[in-house]
């Protein structure tokens, strides 16, 4: 795994007139990847955006690393889009798939990563042969479909249960977790094992990117 911890910026945060300098500002700031959350109204309640949205980014001048979480029911109609639009992994829920390891070769097949995610009410079960095929396991600290809740803190022990799972079987994967993670818990998640920190308002409801992201950096190391 990597010594650095990643930061990836959830625009789903962002101000959506000017997504484009919002997003090239927060990646000078500090942030190291942009995150989309790409909800479809059916796997959960909320409805965002897609494709054309990268594709967007990508026009503007983004060359930083766009990461997709699918919260959606048939994640495999959005892998062609989300290639042709310049994405570099998607990440699903296992549960919205009858076979996870298909779909993670349909996704390498087009150059992207692929990555699990789990919603707080579900537990890690990956078999050997999945685990050779994702590159990333996303936790999530809150129910998947909404900004803004509240950081639930047994995602600590989930985090760290799937660290120790990740140096059995792959220490190259990522572990990312998604969810309320702001300056007071962010050096807990860190300790837990995460690297991959997913974050929208933490980052973006302030003035100066900057200095939050030097606090994040330095809270998460403490």
């Amino acid at each position: 795994m990597p010594n650095k911890t990643i930061f990836a910026a959830s625009i789903l945060s962002a101000d959506f007139a000017n997504l484009g300098h919002e997003s090239q500002d927060i990646l000078s700031a500090g942030a190291d990847v942009i995150h989309f959350d790409v909800m479809d109204h059916h796997f959960v309640p909320n409805l965002t955006f897609g494709a054309h949205i990268c594709t967007a980014l990508r026009n503007y001048g983004i060359t930083a690393e766009i990461d997709v979480h699918l919260m959606v029911t048939d994640p495999e109609k959005y892998i062609a889009p989300f290639a042709k639009a310049g994405a570099n992994r998607l990440t699903f829920h296992p549960i919205t798939v009858s076979d996870p390891i298909t779909l993670c070769k349909k996704i390498h097949d087009t150059g992207m990563q692929a990555g699990l995610a789990y919603n707080p009410d579900k537990s890690i079960e990956i078999s050997d042969e999945l685990f050779s095929m994702i590159d990333m396991i996303l936790i999530m600290s809150v129910f998947a479909g909404f900004g803004g809740q509240k950081f639930i803190p047994a995602s600590l022990e989930k985090i760290s249960t799937a660290k120790k799972l990740i140096d059995a079987h792959n220490p190259k994967i990522l572990l990312g977790i998604d969810g309320g993670i702001n300056l007071d818990n962010i050096a807990q998640v860190t300790k837990a094992g995460a690297n991959f920190i997913v974050m929208g308002s933490a980052l973006f409801d302030v003035d100066d990117y900057k200095k939050r992201i030097d606090e994040l950096r330095n809270a998460s190391h403490s």
